[in-house]
């Protein structure tokens, strides 16, 4: 028994010995490995703890001023105050709504624009943060295990679940706060975001400045809003429609164009030039954007901001616009289309346009448009800037284009300068009697009695004669090549610009419509006329402008030049480039014909029995050419109509340059459906034309008396104190922003 309970004993004093080696080991081990982590590794576990990074971030700078030909501001940018969020890169949700809670404190943003801002899927996301317990419920378990897990899969079955009472449920104060959220969560992290720049009071921008501390990533700051100096009574901005617009530090980035700016280094919410002048020279006025170096630590906390490039606003651009001639012809507009409109034969006028440039270089001094449209909202007819369409929209112009049919009845050799041709009445096998718009007939008259009187009848005896018919047979057949004699006239006429893009300096030009080629040969000689194809009045005004200036196809432009920015508010940057004039043809034709048909231009105006003679000017010393084009009312209001019962309209049109023997000014009166049935025409475009040449003339004579010329009158901002009256009175609503 003894010997046993020996054996026993020195059995477990064996296994404790044992026992205690294996844990001697162990300590070992782990000593050692202690040792090679703290002595071996240790600085490089020390400087992952301590790693840091540098992240650089680009911030939006104020876009440059957009003046006129003269120095007067047209667009400027509005100082406002702004409170900001800029969101670190590793932050959870909940930190974000509690900032956003605090914020909701201390400024206001429940206005109907910030709530209706809110999407369905913002309430969904903002209910599931607000109530994680009963939104973790709206997925079962076993739901779970069956979506594996999927986390982006399992937040849309609850998203999906989510009910209307729900998303409903949230109080006006929840409301402001998802309001607050929603815009600090957009945009990049590190890359401020703007909450609030519009109406942010002194107090809210104070209290805020004041609580940045308890407020991580919130700041206050100076930003920028885009507003046009020029408006009319009723607020329309003076060449609004062709200045285009600027998108909102909400809108950033057009999603239709995201590839190609951030490809440019562009951030998502940057702000950009939508449309128009403001997009076609966004790389202009976008300036240079400043550079920020953030240093994070590993949990994407900022430690430190350095500015590694300053920020520099925009370059200025110079139109080649008189934005004073351009109220000028605004208000002509607005004036005879409102008599104009006091005919019981115009109700359907609805526009009017005018385009002004100069002949010689291309510049477009003005481009106004106007146009009545009934606001949805209340039901009222209201006269809006069109100035657009100018170059988006275009009609049948009629005779205004028979200097052009004349030009290519001399280059195609069926007439030569100075030829008679007997006027009377058409009447060929099987067609209407075709003849000029006078009772009688004009009898034997030149190609300048026919641009001077406006006979139709000459044109159409050289679109016969184009399609290879060279005499006129009363009764007899109209046997004309009329797919030869129509691409003859499209080929001369596309020299003048008609028919083809002018080239502007806009996106979004168009040409106008070609018809197909008529199945009736008579319709081939109302084109000699301009009742078949359709044109715009800018192309209108490069067709007589090549005329004006001796046969040259000059571009139209309406950047004048580029200069830098200057930190004088009322003085204008050296110039950095000049648009200098682009000849894109020079017409296939002998520089005698094209003065032999700008006499007759000047007969139109300056002799008695010219179209024109009444109604311009003498002391203008102006040249041009009259049209009306007849056809079926094919405007806004064609739904009103059966196409049995379309009222038959008059497009009234004008083209004309002055002085007649040294242009500088050069423009195109466009009115479509101006008058209906066979009424007496009112003449509205040769009342416009008459006291657009008038304004442009006396506001140079005026100028001329101030010691003001082209050389003198681009050195400072003219209207700066103007334009800082404007910013005061102006509202933090009223935009040019989207």
């Amino acid at each position: 028994m003894k010997k046993t309970k020996k054996k026993k004993k020195a059995f477990v004093g064996l296994r404790m010995n044992i026992l205690f080696f294996v844990v001697f080991i162990l300590f070992s081990v782990l000593i050692l490995r202690l040792g090679i982590v703290q002595i071996v590794y240790g600085d490089d576990y020390k400087r992952e703890i301590d790693r840091k990074e540098n992240v650089t971030v680009n911030t939006s700078v104020p876009r440059g001023k957009i003046l006129d030909r003269n120095g007067k501001l047209v667009v400027g940018n509005k100082p406002l105050n702004a409170i900001t969020y800029t969101r670190p890169q590793n932050i959870k949700q909940e930190d974000i709504l509690k900032v956003a809670e605090d914020l909701a404190k201390l400024i206001k943003k429940d206005t109907e624009a910030d709530f209706k801002a809110i999407t369905e899927r913002d309430k969904k996301d903002f209910w599931i943060l607000k109530h994680p317990e009963e939104a973790d419920a709206k997925v079962s378990k076993a739901e779970k295990e069956k979506l594996k897990n999927d986390s982006s899969k399992i937040y849309q079955e609850t998203l999906d679940r989510i009910t209307d009472k729900e998303i409903n449920s949230f109080s006006k104060d929840e409301l402001e706060v998802l309001a607050i959220y929603r815009e600090m969560i957009g945009g990049y992290p590190l890359s401020p975001q703007v909450i609030k720049n519009k109406n942010v009071s002194p107090e809210e921008f104070a209290v805020v400045s004041e609580n940045l501390d308890s407020l991580p990533g919130v700041n206050t700051t100076t930003d920028w809003d885009r507003y046009n100096v020029y408006k009319d009574k009723a607020g329309n901005e003076t060449l609004g429609s062709v200045i285009g617009k600027v998108s909102s530090s909400k809108e950033g980035l057009p999603k239709e164009l995201v590839d190609y700016y951030l490809a440019r280094d562009y951030s998502r919410n940057d702000r950009v030039g939508k449309s128009y002048i403001e997009y076609q020279y966004e790389d202009v006025l976008q300036g240079q954007k400043e550079k920020v170096k953030n240093v994070t630590d590993k949990a994407g906390n900022v430690l430190d901001s350095d500015i590694i490039r300053e920020g520099k606003r925009g370059d200025d651009l110079v139109l080649s616009i008189d934005i004073d001639f351009q109220q000028e012809v605004e208000k002509i507009i607005q004036e005879e289309l409102a008599s104009a409109k006091t005919r019981g034969d115009s109700y359907l006028l609805d526009r009017a346009f005018v385009t002004a440039m100069n002949p010689n270089t291309g510049e477009v001094l003005a481009m106004a448009g106007k146009q009545y449209v009934k606001n949805s909202e209340t039901g009222k007819t209201e006269l809006n800037d069109f100035a657009l369409g100018n170059m988006v929209t275009s009609y049948a112009v009629g005779s205004v284009i028979k200097g052009a049919t004349v030009l290519t009845g001399y280059q195609t050799g069926v007439i030569h300068p100075g030829e008679y041709q007997y006027d009377q009445p058409l009447k060929f096998a099987s067609t209407n009697v075709m003849k000029s718009w006078t009772a009688g007939a004009m009898g034997s008259i030149s190609d300048l009695t026919a641009l001077k009187k406006s006979s139709n009848v000459y044109m159409f005896l050289i679109a016969m004669k184009l399609g290879g018919q060279q005499q006129y047979v009363p009764d007899g057949p109209l046997r004309i090549n009329k797919i030869d004699a129509i691409n003859k006239f499209r080929k001369n006429f596309a020299q003048f610009g008609l028919g083809v893009k002018t080239g502007i300096d806009l996106p979004g030009e168009q040409v106008g419509y070609s018809q197909a080629i008529p199945p009736e040969n008579g319709n081939v000689l109302h084109y000699a006329i301009g009742q078949f194809d359709t044109y715009t009045p800018l192309q209108l005004v490069q067709y007589v402008s090549t005329i004006a200036n001796g046969g040259y196809r000059v571009e139209p432009h309406i950047a004048k030049e580029i200069r830098k920015p200057d930190d004088k508010a009322d003085e204008l940057g050296p110039v950095i480039q000049e648009i200098e004039p682009k000849i894109l043809n020079k017409v296939d034709m002998q520089t005698s014909w094209i003065d032999h048909v700008k006499e007759g231009f000047w007969k139109v105006v300056n002799e008695q029995g010219g179209t024109a003679y009444t109604w311009i000017s003498k002391d203008l010393k102006a040249a041009g050419k009259t049209g009306t084009a007849q056809g079926l009312y094919d405007g806004p209001k064609r739904q009103n109509y059966t196409f049995n019962n379309l009222p038959t309209t008059w497009n009234s049109t004008f083209v004309g340059y002055a002085p007649y023997d040294n242009p500088e000014i050069a423009i195109s009166v466009v009115l479509p459906w101006s008058y209906i049935g066979n009424n007496k025409d009112p003449h509205t475009n040769l009342k416009i034309a008459n006291r657009v040449f008038k304004a442009y003339f006396d506001l140079k004579k005026e100028r001329e008396k101030d010691g003001l010329n082209e050389s003198t009158s681009t050195k400072k901002v003219e209207n700066i104190d103007q334009a800082k009256k404007q910013i005061d009175n102006t509202s933090d609503t009223d935009s040019n922003a989207e």
